[in-house]
């Protein structure tokens, strides 16, 4: 017999919860255990080792941090967000984290199982709606958000210093791209003057004034 679809549900709501599992019992899958917090998602997950988490967007500790730490404790499984509603932030900070997919509480529950075995099977479940914005996002993390603008100026970033580059222009001080990043302060402002080097600009300031004039021809 085939194993069962091990998942892990991570709600702050008991009837959440439950009604998860009824909607996957029978379809082949297997509740392995429930979470009521981020802490307690990440430390199930590391012991389970599920082949989904299904996690909450408004889960105390928050849910993009449950996914975060989830992806941490157990790197091969799929998290899926649940949320109440359509949330284009919250959706792309889930991408982001490395959620595979961001389904809402009110779906129809018998499309639960069909659309975690397309998870599983690699394809996204998003809602149709946000597409658009979920691919923009993938070249984004994928290229760098500044792609454009450093391909017009003839610049060749690493993947790090791209990181480094959106974190700037994001406002964020040495420390905090450092914290960001989980890298040293040394180390931020080492790509900061490489980046400073490539782009030929005297400060931060004047790289990101560069980009934005650059991104306007």
């Amino acid at each position: 017999m085939t194993e069962p679809i091990r998942v892990l549900v991570a709600d702050h709501d008991p009837a959440s919860r439950s009604g998860v599992r009824l909607s996957l019992d029978g379809h082949g899958f297997e509740v392995c255990g429930e979470a009521g917090s981020a802490a307690t998602a990440a430390e199930a997950a590391k012991r389970e080792r599920p082949d989904v988490c299904l996690i909450e967007s408004d889960l105390p500790g928050g849910g993009i941090a449950a996914a975060e730490q989830v992806l941490a404790a157990a790197p091969d499984t799929a998290v899926v967000m649940l949320s109440a509603a359509v949330d284009d932030e919250g959706l792309l900070a889930a991408v982001r984290a490395g959620a595979r997919g961001y389904l809402l509480k009110d779906m129809d529950p018998a499309r639960l199982p069909n659309a975690l075995r397309g998870v599983l099977d690699g394809e996204a479940a998003l809602p149709r709606s946000l597409m658009g914005r979920v691919l923009e996002e993938l070249h984004a993390i994928e290229h760098g958000r500044h792609s454009g603008e450093l391909s017009r100026l003839g610049v060749k970033l690493t993947r790090r210093e791209r990181e480094v580059l959106e974190q700037l222009d994001r406002g964020l001080t040495t420390a905090e791209i450092g914290d960001q990043l989980s890298i040293s302060a040394v180390t931020v402002r080492r790509h900061i003057s490489e980046i400073l080097r490539k782009l030929s600009a005297e400060d931060r300031e004047a790289a990101l004034r560069l980009l934005r004039n650059s991104g306007s021809d």
